[in-house]
């Protein structure tokens, strides 16, 4: 299949237009059928449901070329499924699950000219999002939605390589307590602008969040679940009902229990236990894992036995085989792989 005449190996990671995209409306009181389309432009009322109070929500995934050739997304019924999951939190028209993959494989096709070459370390990054597009003055959802994919060509996460970041922990929380925490809002991202912001201000990769209610437990960072190794190889993830339920994490979760026959834990994780950990990393779609080597909690280091050279031992393991079963060199378990055909 012919490619873009593209300098993969620097491309970074960012927003590049492409072909097509998918869009689909809600008006009353049903979706019309959908449709794919060269114009990139949204065009709302001012006083949309979106603009005023934010009703919208979102999803990413990737496509990847595998080692044979073929086109191939990674679980979209998942990522459909947590749709499902934040537009009933939001109080927004449920796109059809079925009609969710659909249309992620038909805009990976209809753009196959910009998914990357295997082994260019780029990949082409899918991301389906509903808002609320109706006139909205009063405190309520809007009556009309749309659902859009676009995608977009990404290189590496990691120019040069993984190395383990440096993140803090945070005195700010990035949910409330029985919030939306576990829904994928794209309020809740607005929420954690200013913290991050201000974490890189002072050297800090990112910030870790404690649970909302007693900031005594370890829940996920901005962007990112987490993961720890205990020193005798145990996966330990934290466990709490305002965490998003990244499915990266699960995945790498269900290889490390029933493909490299792992102890995993998933738990309510102390801040006090961070000194006992061998490993840490954040999981999720842009870069799978990304390491942590030290954390600072108010001017104390807390650093992992992995150091701050390379990924962990074990992590990396997981990292491993997870990047293979994507990229067609492992066989993945039956169910994840879409091929686009």
């Amino acid at each position: 299949m012919d490619t873009k005449n593209i300098d993969w190996g620097n491309l970074g990671f960012g927003y590049v237009k492409t072909d097509k995209r998918f869009v689909a409306n809600f008006k009353n009181g049903k979706w019309d059928g959908g449709k794919l389309t060269t114009d990139d432009a949204v065009v709302i009322s001012e006083c949309a449901g979106v603009l005023q109070y934010a009703q919208t929500c979102f999803e990413g995934l990737k496509a990847y070329t595998t080692e044979d050739g073929r086109v191939v997304t990674f679980r979209p019924d998942l990522n459909a499924k947590r749709m499902v999951s934040s537009c009933k939190r939001l109080e927004m028209p449920v796109y059809p699950e079925e009609d969710f993959i659909h249309a992620v494989l038909s805009v990976v096709k209809a753009n196959a000219k910009w998914v990357p070459p295997y082994g260019s370390g780029a990949t082409l990054y899918v991301r389906p999002y509903m808002f609320g597009s109706s006139p909205v003055i009063g405190v309520k959802p809007a009556d009309e939605y749309q659902f859009r994919i676009f995608v977009t060509p990404v290189g590496p996460y990691f120019k040069g390589g993984i190395k383990p970041i440096t993140v803090r922990l945070s005195d700010l929380d990035r949910a409330a307590p029985h919030g939306t925490g576990d829904i994928k809002a794209g309020l809740n991202y607005a929420m954690s602008l200013h913290n991050i912001v201000d974490a890189h201000k002072n050297g800090f990769a990112e910030n870790m969040y404690l649970d909302p209610a007693s900031h005594t437990y370890i829940e996920e960072t901005g962007g990112a679940n987490i993961l720890f190794v205990t020193k005798d190889g145990k996966i330990v993830t934290p466990k709490s009902t305002s965490i998003l339920p990244s499915i990266t994490r699960r995945s790498l979760v269900e290889v490390a229990r029933d493909y490299l026959h792992m102890e995993v834990e998933e738990r309510p994780v102390n801040k006090a236990e961070l000194n006992d950990f061998a490993e840490c990393g954040l999981c999720g779609t842009a870069a799978v894992i990304s390491p942590i080597g030290k954390v600072v909690d108010h001017g104390k280091d807390i650093c992992f036995a992995s150091g701050m050279e390379k990924m962990g031992p074990v992590l990396q393991k997981l990292y491993d085989t997870l990047t293979g079963m994507q990229m067609g060199r492992i066989e993945a378990p039956k169910g994840w792989i879409y091929e686009v055909k």
